[in-house]
């Protein structure tokens, strides 16, 4: 899944985790399903999960959510629509809290994402407390059991271009909060015994919120917009090439744009009810907004710098051989990724490019269509090859066509999977030359526009 989605995933901090007590993973929510799908890569404990209502009712994906025991709950958006009253939705909702809690009381890990709903902010939106009362049920219910209280993990999501196929992702996973006994009163002790729920006490609530909220905006790039993120990101790497250390990966490039906006905006100075942030103000971060314009318009970014910062990079030779390769290799296996991937990937573009849901939603059209309706039209496809070449006597020679003709079905979805991610490898290359081209095309038409805002970013530096 990983291999075909993203370009790179990476991680770090799992070695700050307790692996034996439970997890309730919490992170800002912009990239649907790609968050909860990020978080259960790279975590090495078996998932207990939560998801809208809606994700088991869905034609074709409720089919899989329900044997994957998603865990619906209604969202507050949902009850305004109608189809349920609020004792309904109460009593849903406090009931899958129970059994995400109780899954984490098991050592399980867990995903909740305390905004209530994906969003296109650059910031995180007001917590809910949903995360915080499970976690203190599922301690509830670790400590009654005699095991290992949980505790609450802060995570970051970090996407190069959220919206994109194969993006650079990155899960970085903070200190753990602990769940203290103290915090869990008599009556939910009482009521996890009975298997029953029971609202936590909302100071106990409140206080983990208040724990969770600067650790986890931290991990955010806690910005008033996704332009100051832009220009952040220039200016790392504009900065590293002057320190002749140029950022090899996007983790480096995350951990360099925090350090720029926190030598900006120290993390103090941000009050717990300021939802929005403070917008970055200096010469530097000025200069780095019109050079990230600049590439931005041209679909390029920081990366596309040459080592000295002072114009753009050309490609290698290497890398354009290797670019012309992977999509030359592809080249055979194109009749069957059409047949084994063309329905469910165009489905997939079309539904994701048109939603109204938000750019958020793209990506979870993309990869649900290409992931679960790939589960019904392999065999499909399978089956109709297999009898193609029944009919067409290629299975004569073998002495039992039948029994070779029922055989190659399944022989067939191994070759659907190498075409999925020669696809992927070949995006990569066409992605290479696509950049050496940007880059052509911007020095011949804006050469001088952009070595004055890169020497107006090195004149700033300078100072």
């Amino acid at each position: 899944v990983a291999r075909g989605q993203f370009k790179s995933l990476t991680s770090e901090g799992l070695d700050r985790l307790d692996h034996d007590r439970g997890a309730m993973c919490c992170a800002w929510h912009v990239n649907a399903l790609m968050d909860p799908l990020s978080i259960m890569l790279t975590h090495p404990s078996h998932f207990v999960i939560g998801g809208r209502h809606d994700l088991v009712t869905r034609p074709i994906l409720s089919f899989w959510t329900r044997r994957m025991a998603v865990q619906p709950v209604v969202r507050k958006a949902e009850l305004l629509r109608g189809g349920f009253s609020q004792e309904e939705a109460q009593n849903l909702n406090g009931r899958t809290l129970l059994n995400i809690a109780r899954g984490i009381s098991h050592g399980h890990g867990s995903a909740l994402f305390p905004e209530g709903t994906a969003h296109d902010e650059a910031h995180m939106i007001r917590l809910r407390t949903g995360p915080m009362r499970t976690v203190l049920a599922a301690a509830a219910i670790a400590h009654v059991e005699g095991r290992p209280l949980p505790h609450l993990v802060p995570v970051g999501l970090h996407f190069r271009v959220r919206h994109h196929f194969r993006t650079d992702a990155h899960v970085e996973y903070g200190d753990p909060i602990p769940v203290k006994l103290d915090d869990i009163p008599a009556d939910l002790l009482a009521a996890v015994k009975r298997n029953d729920w029971s609202e936590p006490p909302a100071e106990a609530v409140t206080a983990l919120r208040d724990t969770l909220t600067p650790r986890l905006r931290r991990l955010t790039p806690d910005l008033v917009t996704w332009d100051e993120r832009r220009a952040l990101h220039a200016l790392a790497h504009v900065r590293a090439r002057r320190q002749h250390r140029p950022l090899p990966d996007w983790k480096s490039e995350v951990m360099a744009a925090r350090a720029e906006r926190d030598a900006l905006r120290p993390a103090e100075d941000r009050a717990l009810e300021a939802i929005v942030p403070e917008p970055l103000s200096s010469p530097a971060i000025d200069a780095a907004d019109a050079l990230a314009r600049r590439l931005e318009a041209h679909g390029l970014d920081g990366r596309d710098l040459d080592a000295t910062a002072r114009g753009l990079r050309r490609n290698t030779p290497t890398a354009t051989l290797g670019g012309l390769a992977r999509m030359a290799l592809f080249l055979p296996l194109l009749p069957v990724f059409l047949l084994s991937m063309g329905i469910q990937s165009t489905l997939g573009y079309v539904k994701g490019n048109s939603t109204d849901e938000g750019v958020d939603a793209r990506t979870t059209y993309h990869f649900v269509f290409a992931l679960f309706a790939s589960m019904i039209v392999w065999p499909l496809v399978a089956g109709g090859l297999a009898a193609g070449a029944y009919v067409g006597g290629l299975f004569d020679q073998t002495g039992f066509p039948e029994i070779s003709a029922i055989l190659a079905i399944p022989l067939c979805f191994p070759l659907f999977v190498l075409s999925g991610w020669s696809f992927a490898s070949a995006w990569d290359g066409w992605v290479v030359l696509r950049g050496g081209l940007r880059r052509s095309r911007l020095r011949r038409r804006h050469a001088e526009a952009l070595s004055a805002e890169l020497g107006a970013l090195h004149s700033v530096l300078d100072e």
